[in-house]
């Protein structure tokens, strides 16, 4: 995948098929620590041990769809790239935690990418879900949370041109 917003939207996309309702994204840029962390926590199914262990396995999926499942491998071996890691934290029926930190100045760390349109592409197609987004970068700290917009929007839809006007501008105030 070309950049990390693109790796955040596939992560996301297994907490949907999880069955969450609340999905967490968390990014932190501290250049003076040369790390960059992106997180992501949902309140899904969660996996079993088994599942755990496989699940960095590019040739293992649940979905019935396709046979592989590239997503947590590929964000593993970007992590991996950039002198960082990955890590997992998953419990039954609780959740899941998928935590990838970066070396910010390596070469090879893949850009962030458009998150604000990751954002907006996700909140618009799974209106019901609660996504809540902090970005914290140069001292600064941006929250997004739909249920914020939601009391704004009272009984209009989240993924109506009033809910997509106001996700938007909301989005603009994220220090990319």
């Amino acid at each position: 995948m070309e950049d990390l917003s693109l790796h955040i939207l596939d992560i996301v996309e297994n907490s949907v098929a999880a069955q969450a309702s609340r999905i967490e994204i968390r990014i932190s840029e501290d250049k003076k620590k040369d790390l960059l962390s992106v997180e992501v926590i949902d309140n899904g199914i969660g996996m079993d041990e088994e599942t755990q262990k496989r699940a960095l396995d590019p040739f293992f999926t649940t979905k019935k769809v396709r046979r592989f499942g590239l997503g947590l491998s590929l964000l593993s071996e970007s992590a991996k790239a950039a002198n960082g890691r990955l890590s997992m934290n998953s419990k039954k029926g609780k959740g899941t935690r998928i935590k990838a930190v970066f070396q910010y100045s390596h070469i090879d760390r893949r850009p962030l990418g458009n998150i604000s349109q990751t954002i907006l592409t996700l909140v618009i197609g799974n209106p019901a879900i609660d996504f809540f987004y902090v970005h914290k970068k140069d001292g600064l700290r941006y929250v997004f949370d739909t249920r914020k917009i939601r009391s704004q929007l009272k009984d209009i839809p989240i993924n109506s041109l009033d809910g997509m006007r106001i996700i938007k501008e909301e989005l603009r105030g994220d220090p990319k």
